[in-house]
């Protein structure tokens, strides 16, 4: 009785899966356009983007897409290891310091509380791989330098063919951050925005905008992410000759290119933070570590207990509740009896 092939199964019943087929080929055949059948009207789910593209094309929204400066940075590092390999030269590692039995390294670089001249170093190497591997020279007129000056000397005329060094680019945002008093955590916020200006947008960062681009991401980052932010008239007063005006339309173009879209979540920030020190060791840009004192290591110890205790009364507040599917938070184990 349980084999379908028995005889409980009707003879007027086996057809029904050619049916199917037959009905699916008819309407795989009529979805088709025509001229006798009118317009088609595509379904929402075939003009929706899928995730896999999404998350591609959208890395400052997405923790899992991979961001833009890492992988155009890995061109330099795979021929830089392979330079050092041919003619047998060191790394460059050997200075670098490891823990030990006796002492143990630690940086005050935190995903929460980053070294702020190590993230801005970090920030403008990114920035600096952005424009030396960019696949195009796409911009905008608001951006463009010589249109939009930040300064009254003259622009040179090979302004839009020469690559600005790391250390020129690095010198520009930390005048900007040392001026306005901006964070670390502004400093990375800023590198989200950029790279979700040029994928918004479909732009490029080059000789010819990059300074007005940086500046503006700054300028949004401080007025998202500080409490206490810094207004346009303030950064005219670091940039002497720029106009609050044209800081104005600048902002508000970059609003508008960025969609109005300035939440970054948390997972997006830590996934930026953590490929921040990546690129850093590949550029053997080193964090400035220090041995762990016993008063560190004492302040550590008491965050650690202090977090413990905060999760061991979460979950007594969360074993009173009664037990079910859905709120299931422990087992209670009884007592073993020893006869």
């Amino acid at each position: 009785m349980g084999n379908t092939a028995s005889c409980c199964v009707s003879p007027s019943g086996s057809p029904k899966l050619p049916r199917q087929v037959e009905r699916l080929e008819d309407y795989q055949i009529n979805t088709d356009v025509s001229d006798d059948t009118g317009p088609y009207l595509q379904h929402i789910s075939d003009r929706e983007v899928p995730d896999d593209l999404a998350l591609e094309s959208n890395p400052s929204d997405h923790a899992r897409a991979s961001t833009i400066f890492l992988s155009k940075s890995q061109t330099d590092v795979r021929d830089r290891r392979k330079s050092n390999h041919i003619n047998h030269v060191s790394p460059g590692l050997l200075s670098k310091k490891y823990s030990s039995c006796s002492t143990i390294f630690i940086d005050d670089s935190t995903v929460s509380q980053p070294n702020l001249k190590s993230t801005i170093k970090c920030v403008t190497l990114a920035i600096y791989y952005h424009i030396k591997n960019r696949d195009s020279d796409r911009s905008l007129d608001i951006f463009d330098e010589k249109m939009h000056p930040l300064s009254r000397e003259q622009v040179p005329d090979d302004y839009s063919r020469t690559d600005p060094e790391h250390k020129l680019i690095y010198r520009f945002v930390r005048t900007l951050f040392s001026a306005a008093q901006l964070t670390a955590e502004c400093a990375i916020v800023t590198l989200v925005y950029l790279e979700r200006l040029l994928t918004y947008a479909e732009l490029d960062i080059c000789p010819s905008n990059w300074k007005r681009i940086v500046l503006g991401a700054i300028l949004l980052a401080s007025k998202v992410w500080d409490d206490q932010a810094v207004w346009n008239v303030d950064y005219c007063q670091i940039l002497k000759d720029i106009t609050v005006e044209d800081m104005n339309e600048m902002e508000r173009h970059f609003l508008e290119l960025l969609q109005f879209n300035i939440n970054v979540p948390a997972s997006v920030y830590a996934k930026y933070y953590f490929d921040l020190r990546s690129l850093a060791d590949d550029n053997n840009l080193s964090f400035p570590l220090e041995p762990l004192s016993n008063e560190r290591a004492q302040k550590l110890e008491a965050i650690s207990r202090l977090c413990e205790d905060k999760y061991k009364d979460l979950s007594r507040v969360a074993m009173r509740r009664s037990f079910s599917a859905d709120n299931l938070v422990g087992i209670r184990r009884s007592n073993a009896v020893l006869s």
